[in-house]
């Protein structure tokens, strides 16, 4: 009987142990944007006080990063005037460490999902409450709380892989900029 119980126990760990597997590798990778560039390990390494503090991150953009295999981006791969998640798979989200000035408006710190309306000739950046969602199949503009839409300009060489950067462009005002295929397009925010 004893023998019967142990062969069951070793059985049952044993499939319990397998039960759980990893997922698969993703088409599409997920990456971070911090501002400061580099914050996360920059800060890390850095010694000194005072400069540790400076490296300490403010802002936070997390989302994957399709590429273009030769498809035509905008217009066909992702239409015109229709929501876009800013990126592939989970919606890009966007965290404030403090509050900011997005779009005339004062944004609590917290998370908040980004989505983009693109046309040929500017993209509408939407800061939305809704978080978690996969893709913007789950988006409701009545969960909008800032809009802001700005002029694209052309790169001058193609960008394979979705990118985002945030960068100071001026004292307390940092960039959001979004580019691929041969579209970038930057949305000014300002640190409080």
């Amino acid at each position: 009987m004893k023998r019967i119980l142990l062969i069951a126990a070793i059985v049952l760990a044993g499939t319990t142990v397998n039960a759980q597997e990893f997922d698969k590798m993703d088409k599409s990778t997920m990456d971070r944007a911090y501002y400061p560039a580099g914050a996360a390990h920059d800060r890390t390494f850095e010694k000194d006080a005072v400069k540790q503090k400076a490296l300490t991150p403010q802002i936070r953009v997390t989302y994957s990063r399709p590429a273009k295999k030769g498809r035509v981006v905008f217009g066909e791969l992702l239409k015109f005037g229709q929501p876009w998640r800013v990126g592939a798979n989970e919606s890009t989200e966007i965290l404030f460490m403090n509050d900011v000035k997005f779009a005339g408006k004062d944004i609590k710190a917290g998370r908040y999902s980004i989505i983009i309306i693109p046309t040929a000739t500017e993209w509408t950046l939407k800061l939305n409450t809704e978080l978690d969602g996969w893709g913007n199949y789950s988006y409701d503009t009545s969960h909008d709380i800032a809009s802001l839409s700005v002029p694209v300009t052309k790169s001058n060489k193609e960008i394979e892989n979705l990118s985002i950067a945030l960068y100071e462009a001026s004292p307390k005002t940092v960039h959001l900029k979004i580019g691929w295929d041969t579209t970038v397009a930057e949305f000014p925010i300002t640190i409080k």
